[in-house]
Formats: structure tokens, sequence, C-alpha cells
């Protein structure tokens, strides 16, 4: 690239950054789509002065958009740091749940344990019983039937105990069964509500960073109308018979920036077909490779206001 070249897209950065900041500063200024065009040549001298002026501030204002940009991105991984964090702690939650289950099952099985060996413990017992008895039936023929009444008793009791054990544990069986599901009930529960408060956190972060993009859209979108100005401009022919006139045009580019299509909307016919002849010199005008600007770029509506 050429020193020539270099000193005109100079030139060309630091007039669109001043249309740019013009437009901020005065409330009078057109808006999105609705720029007007300076086409006042300067001097050779107050332009190189311009040019060294206007790329300090367009170089201030590129350094201060950066900084702006680097602030958002850690505010947004801090977010994003957060929302895991977060996520960590619920499922950490989730992992002492199924500890508590599971010294409850552990609890259960001990208690079942215990109640067998106090079972047999009894049923051994019993067999000490039986065994005493048979030994007073062998020493006492003549309380036979009596031992026999006993043992019959004995038996039924044992039957009758048997049952009522059983009963006793199919019951506590049942309850037990009962807190499981409901305590299952709830964890699942809790699980949900965590899981939709995740994804309702999720929805909001991905909210901002569309709103983010959004804006980062439009700031390119400034950047490049302003280019596509300095570029008309640059072939923009003035007369005196332009003064305090102007022409709304309208454009559309293609991928490439290749100018497919340029016509009036309406002004004066001098700036009109000043206008006209400035867009279709250019032939190609700057746009830009992302899709989001490019979909704003690629059929605008201009003011062009040429100032003596």
């Amino acid at each position: 690239m050429n020193s020539s070249l270099i000193k005109s897209v100079v030139l060309h950065l630091g007039i669109g950054g001043f249309l740019y900041a013009s437009a901020n500063i005065h409330p009078s200024a057109p808006k999105v789509m609705e720029v007007t065009l300076n086409s006042a040549i300067p001097t050779a001298d107050k332009a190189v002065s311009a040019v060294t002026v206007d790329q300090k501030m367009v170089e201030q204002k590129i350094a201060e958009l950066q900084k702006k940009e680097k602030d958002k991105k850690q505010a947004e991984d801090k977010r994003i740091r957060d929302l895991e964090r977060r996520a960590a702690n619920a499922r950490k939650q989730r992992e002492s749940e199924a500890r508590s289950i599971k010294k409850l099952e552990q609890e259960r099985k001990a208690k079942e344990k215990e109640t067998a060996e106090a079972q047999a413990q009894a049923k051994k017992a019993r067999a000490i019983e039986q065994k005493e008895r048979a030994k007073a039936k062998q020493a006492e023929k003549q309380k036979e039937e009596a031992e026999n009444a006993a043992k019959a008793a004995a038996q039924r009791r044992k039957t009758e105990e048997d049952a009522l054990k059983k009963a006793e544990a199919e019951r506590e069986k049942r309850e037990l069964e009962a807190k499981e599901r409901a305590a299952e009930a709830e964890r699942k529960r809790q699980q949900a509500l965590q899981e939709q408060i995740l994804q309702e956190q999720l929805a909001k972060e991905q909210a901002a960073r569309n709103k983010i993009r959004q804006q980062q859209v439009v700031g390119e979108v400034d950047k490049y109308r302003a280019l596509i100005m300095a570029r008309i401009q640059q072939n923009l022919l003035i007369d005196e018979k332009m003064k305090n006139q102007q022409c709304r045009v309208n454009i559309r580019l293609g991928f490439n920036g290749l100018v497919t299509q340029v016509k009036s909307l309406g002004g004066d016919k001098l700036v009109c077909e000043a206008t006209l002849r400035a867009v279709r010199m250019a032939d190609t005008l700057p746009v830009s490779k992302d899709k989001d600007v490019f979909d704003k770029l690629k059929n605008i509506n201009l003011t062009i206001k040429p100032e003596f």
C-alpha cells in the first residue's frame, strides 16, 4: 500500500469520525439510516491538520470502545462463573441428600438385623424350655398330660406371637416404604425446582448476551455508514447552486459492497444528480463481512446536503 493511499484512508476515517461525533453532539443530526453529508473540500494544509487531529480523536474513541467491550466481557465471564458455582452447589446438595437416604437405609437394615437376632434368641430360649419340659416328663410321667397341655399352649402362643411379629414387620415395612417414596418425591421436586431456576438464569444470561450483540451491531453499522458517506463525499461534485439544498437517496448493495441499485427519493435536482453520479463512480462501497451488520447496510437511505 503506497503512502498516498494510506493518507487517503486516514483522511476518510478522520472525516467519518468527525461526522459521527457531530451526529452525536447535535440533537438535530439525522438518526439511523439518515445521515447528512458535508461535501466541502478543505485546502491541502487544513486537510493534513484535520487528519492529524481527527486521527487522534478516532484512535482515542477506538481505545475507549475497546476498553468498554473488555469490561463488558469481564462482567459476562464473572456472571457465567457465578452460575457455574451455583450449579456446583446444587449438585453437592443433591449428593448430600443421597447420602442421607443411604444412611437411613443402612439404619433400617441394622434394625431388621437386630430384630432377627432377638427372634433367634427367643427361639433358642423356647427350644431350651422344651428340652427342660421333656426332662420333666421323663421324671414325672404322671404330669404328662399337664405338660402336653402346657406344650400345646406354648405352641399356640408361639403361633400367635409369630403372627403378631409378622403383622408388625409388614406394618413397619409399609411405613418405611411410604417414607422412602415421600423422600424420593421431595428430592425429585427439589431437583426439578433447581433445574427450573438454572434454566431461567441461563435464559437471562442469553438475553443479556443478545443485547450486547445488538449494541455491537449498531456500532458497526454506524461505522460503515460513515465510511460509505465518506466514499460518496470523495466523488461528489458540487456547485454554488446546491447551497442549502439536499437530496435523499436509496442505495442497495451486494454482499461485497457492489452497488446494485441507487435511486433518488426526492430533493433538489442538482444535488440528486450529483449524488447519483458519485455513487455510480464509487461502484463499490464499504460493507461489513458480519451478516447482521450487512443486513442493515444492504438497503439504506441517506440524506446528502452539501455545505459551503
